[in-house]
């Protein structure tokens, strides 16, 4: 045996180890999946707004009735805002179950936006009527749940469910930050929707922050320390 071969046996072991426990993970998770599926007790969870300078951050639950499908689900960034609201409408209409719930501003500048998202997807979980007996998060964090899940990166361009949670969180939150700009004129939220734009930049700095604007976020966390100093 030459001495290039003991060097290379310890790397195919730990490759081999490494297969044998991804292959472990997923066997898990399909155990509790696929009674869920089954039962059609699934939930796809989502959120919309994490990124925003302004308003909650919204979440949403929804388990599909594979009995009524539903055409054009998909991750709803690659979707127009008349084709969204169109799904959003079949999704109530269709779903076995859905449920939207969000976390304030307060609890965004109290907790930070990555808890309050999963606070959100809780709550939206929970609000689930008939309950889920399993849940698939989009992402890489799992909020604590009643129920057994499971995280999915990407799962919005790829689980039929989370893209169904997408569509509903990014509506419903569209729509609430629309109404807003009624409220609080002036920042442009029906436009932008809280997102930091050029134009909500301007008006944030021309106007200061409103109600909405979370002070933890550091474009506004700065105008504020800038405007006490």
């Amino acid at each position: 045996m030459s001495a290039s071969d003991r060097v290379k046996r310890p790397s195919l072991s730990v490759e081999r180890l490494a297969s044998e426990s991804s292959r472990r993970k997923q066997i898990g998770a399909d155990l509790f999946e696929a009674p869920a599926r089954a039962a059609r007790r699934l939930c796809g969870v989502d959120e919309a707004g994490r990124g925003p300078l302004a308003g909650p951050v919204v979440a949403a639950a929804v388990i599909l009735d594979p009995l009524r499908p539903i055409e054009g689900l998909r991750d709803s960034k690659q979707m127009t805002a008349r084709q969204r609201a169109e799904v959003a409408e079949a999704i109530r209409a269709c779903a076995l179950a859905w449920s939207v719930a969000q976390a304030s501003v307060e609890e965004i500048d109290e907790i930070n936006i990555l808890q309050a998202t999963l606070l959100a997807m809780r709550r939206a979980v929970d609000g689930l009527q008939p309950a889920a007996d399993y849940a698939l998060i989009d992402g890489n964090q799992l909020p604590r749940l009643a129920v057994p899940a499971r995280a999915l990166i990407g799962g919005d361009a790829t689980e039929p469910a989370i893209s169904a949670a997408s569509i509903l969180a990014k509506t419903h939150r569209d729509a609430l930050m629309i109404a807003c700009d009624a409220t609080h004129p002036g920042y442009g939220f029906a436009e932008h929707v809280g997102y930091g734009t050029p134009h909500h930049l301007a008006q944030l700095r021309a106007l200061g922050p409103c109600a909405l604007h979370r002070r933890s976020f550091a474009p506004v966390r700065e105008l504020l320390d800038g405007r006490r100093a």
